[in-house]
């Protein structure tokens, strides 16, 4: 929003300047309109400027303002409703959607992040007293406080009281100023669990859309997630109980001894975490036991969790296809509200390029006039000279594209001092066996590696050098330093950055020579030998499937963000909980005559591998993290639960519990989105050719400097587009769209999307709008007149993330 945020306080605080005076001469004129406003050629009047008496160019300039926060609000999938209605509201609106603010709210929320390294169990390097940490911790809400302030001063109470993310975040603040200041008082810290909601505050600031989304995803998925649990609890019960009648007079099997034991070992069971220990006393007494634990994995464990999976995934698609649906819709009526704010009396049906180019200068304004008109080109397939609702509803299609003139396609060298070396780079990299012998000289890379491990060396120190830093690493390195050249200079460092491939291979090249320097200035630098050998990842780009794998990476690179930052958010909480429930007990030597007893032993003299269990503890977030993530991998993560159900309690298996239940629901997501993401790359590559591709992902515009006089170009626009357009030539455009998951699915939805926008323009009718129309404004003409009716006195709201 701050690409309209100083034109707004101009002419906002222009206006404040003379409001008294117009005060009386408006209602004087109010019932023939105020002041010389019958005149202006407007088809639709921005609300933003309701009631007062400005120039037509003015007016103008407020609608498109108000145009391209519509488009701004369709382009981040926000709700019309918390768009604003007077000029009144336009100060806080575009103070909160400052990216200055916007930064300063993420770094507000990182700050009580980070609070937990410094609070009370802290980390021994980064702890600080009450009074620091706790000023800190005021500050911080103080100015996440000053968000939710000017938010509500232009949404108010009915509103917010409507959106349930800003009054648990409201409330959240409230508790924790309320406990900040306790602590401030006190001068000590107390039972704080509610720490744990302060990954709230970063969840909704604006730089976490996508985790947003993802946590959204999670919550539309649980309810088939739930009905699954509910089953398979159900014969992790039963199996309990049965287990419970057969086992519980086995005296030295203690899984068994009562049901609560029997629920717990068979809950364990089902991450084969206990397995085959949980069974080996039962069969030693009948190899008939057996039967009972494999029928119960074989139920629970591989058919009803992959049943769960199927589940999920099913759920999974269909939210992806909504989503898609919902955004498309959203993004279209946000171009509806802003096509009427650019509409003219004369051209009630059109946008004339003149419009087009103010909404611009407003929305986007680093792009240039050239940019500006190809893009209305491409919108306008009409003769009209202007654009139609439904052209212009296109528009955030035509934002990725990147025009450059026909001609620029040439290559980079030409009519230059270089072109005798590009064209000579050129015909070498065109070779037809040069890629071969690129990858043969990856492959003697690989195999000189080989052979340096294997050879004999004194020390590791030497033994690095051999890897990493000895002659044929230096030769290899020049050899892959040498191909990036010649790429570079035959294609330009532009288009070659263009690859990913290109891209990899110059960064593991770059990475391997500042490996094997550092390695000979600092013998004891082992890490660096990682580099070297990533270059042989190029070899995974013969063959498809590898390919396909890579390239379902590249598609999933936002989700998977996305997740990690879930997977971190709940690792905090649980962090959080699991240190107010569990720093102050010490599990060295803690289980005496428990199952788990040898996991626990300690002596300061000397210790046993088994022994280590006790520091998987939650003193602190960072040690805390690291428990965490063994409790994820399952692998003995009973034996760290029944150690804390010793010293704290019998209840405190419920936090292992629930952290699996929540960790299995989240993961069971996550490769839910991988399959999706997969099976969407395959149909995709199946169902399009590259020649489909390449017109998918390139636009053409032909063009000349009559026709664009023709549309309507003048003024500094003309200007702008004379170096561009000579007068009597025809100029040809190519604009370039990147390959994203969003663009593809336009492509694989094609046939939805022409379903979704029937079925939307059948029940539409005319959309409500915060925009004055006819039966409030006079200058609104018949032709763009809206019934009063109940349907369109609220705003349609949108697919809120």
């Amino acid at each position: 929003m701050a690409k309209v945020i100083n034109m707004y306080d101009k002419v906002y605080y222009s206006m404040r300047e003379h409001w008294y005076k117009l005060k009386s001469y408006t209602r004087t004129n109010s019932d023939g309109g105020t002041g010389d406003t019958s005149t202006l050629d407007m088809g639709s009047r921005s609300s933003l400027h309701t009631g007062l008496h400005m120039s037509e160019d003015e007016h103008w300039e407020m609608n498109y303002h108000e145009a391209a926060i519509y488009l701004e609000e369709g382009l981040n999938n926000e709700k019309f409703d918390s768009h604003p209605s007077s000029p009144e509201e336009l100060p806080a609106y575009l103070r909160v959607h400052n990216p200055w603010y916007h930064g300063l709210d993420l770094l507000a929320s990182l700050v009580l992040i980070m609070l937990a390294f410094t609070e009370d169990p802290a980390v021994p390097a980064f702890e600080l007293p009450v009074w620091a940490h706790g000023t800190i911790e005021l500050m911080a809400l103080t100015v996440i406080g000053v968000e939710l302030h000017l938010k509500l001063k232009w949404i108010g109470w009915s509103t917010i009281l409507k959106h349930k993310r800003t009054m648990i975040k409201g409330i959240t603040l409230l508790i924790m100023v309320l406990e900040a200041v306790v602590v401030l008082c006190r001068q000590s810290s107390h039972f704080r669990v509610t720490r744990a909601l302060r990954p709230i505050f970063l969840v909704d600031t604006r730089h976490c859309g996508g985790v947003r989304r993802f946590i959204r995803q999670i919550l539309q998925s649980l309810p088939p997630i739930i009905d699954m649990l509910g089953l398979l609890m159900f014969f992790v019960a039963t199996y309990s109980l049965l287990g419970y009648y057969l086992f519980s007079e086995h005296i030295d099997n203690g899984h068994f001894q009562t049901i609560s034991d029997s629920f717990v070992s068979m809950f364990v069971l089902l991450t084969t975490a206990n397995f085959p220990d949980v069974m080996m006393p039962s069969y030693a007494k009948s190899k008939w036991y057996a039967l009972f634990f494999i029928l119960y994995i074989i139920t629970v464990l591989y058919v009803l969790m992959n049943l769960m999976l199927a589940v999920v995934y099913e759920t999974f698609t269909r939210i992806e296809r909504e989503k898609c649906r919902a955004l498309l819709l959203h993004r279209r009526r946000a171009a509806r509200h802003a096509f009427r704010l650019l509409v003219s009396r004369r051209a009630p049906r059109h946008v004339r390029l003149r419009h087009f180019a103010g909404l611009m200068r407003h929305y986007a304004p680093h792009y240039s006039g050239l940019d500006v008109y190809l893009m209305f080109k491409q919108l306008n397939h009409s003769d009209t000279g202007g654009l139609s609702s439904s052209e212009f509803a296109n528009l955030y299609e035509v934002f990725a594209l990147r025009w450059c003139p026909q001609q620029s396609r040439a290559p980079w060298y030409s009519a230059s001092a270089l072109e005798p070396l590009g064209r000579a780079a050129a015909a070498a990299v065109r070779w037809p066996y040069f890629e071969y012998l690129i990858y043969a000289l990856i492959i003697g890379n690989g195999i000189s590696m080989v052979l340096r491990v294997c050879e004999a060396a004194g020390d590791l120190q030497d033994s690095a050098r051999l890897l990493c830093a000895s002659w044929d690493t230096w030769l290899f390195l020049t050899l892959f330093l040498l191909e990036a050249g010649l790429r570079i200079m035959a294609m330009g460092l532009a288009a070659y950055l263009e690859s990913g491939w290109n891209v990899f291979d110059l960064s593991v090249t770059l990475l391997a020579l500042m490996g094997a320097v550092l390695l000979s200035i600092a013998p004891k630098l082992f890490i660096v030998v990682i580099f070297r050998p990533l270059r042989l990842m190029r070899l995974y780009k013969l063959k498809k499937r590898y390919r396909d794998v890579f390239g379902t990476l590249v598609l999933l690179s936002p989700l998977m963000s996305s997740a990690g930052c879930v997977m971190l958010v709940m690792y905090y909480f649980f962090a959080i909980v699991g240190m107010e429930l569990f720093a102050t007990y010490d599990l060295r030597n803690c289980c005496v005559n428990t199952t788990v007893e040898d996991f626990y032993k300690f002596s300061l003299n000397s210790s046993t591998p088994l022994g280590y269990y006790y520091l998987n503890n939650f003193e602190n977030i960072v040690t805390s993290g690291v428990t965490l993530f063994e409790l994820t991998v399952v692998n003995n993560w009973f034996i760290l639960m029944n150690a804390y159900a010793t010293v704290a309690g019998q209840f405190s298996r419920m936090y292992f519990m629930v952290f699996y239940l929540f960790t299995m629901v989240v993961l069971t997501i996550v490769v839910a989105s991988v399959l999706e993401a997969f099976r969407f790359r395959i149909q995709y590559k199946r169902s399009t050719t590259k020649r489909d591709e390449e017109k998918l992902l390139h636009e053409e515009v032909h063009t000349n400097w009559e026709e664009a006089q023709r549309l309507g170009a003048s003024g500094d626009l003309a200007e702008e587009l004379r170096p561009y357009l000579p007068p009597g030539v025809d100029v040809t455009f190519i604009g370039s769209r990147p390959r994203t998951k969003e663009v593809l699915q336009r492509r694989m939805y094609q046939s939805d999307i022409q379903k979704w926008l029937a079925e939307e323009d059948e029940n539409e009718g005319m959309p409500p709008s915060t925009t004055l129309t006819s039966s409030e404004d006079p200058l609104s003409p018949p032709l763009i007149h809206q019934p009063e009716t109940e349907s369109n006195s609220q705003l349609q709201t949108g697919y809120q993330l």
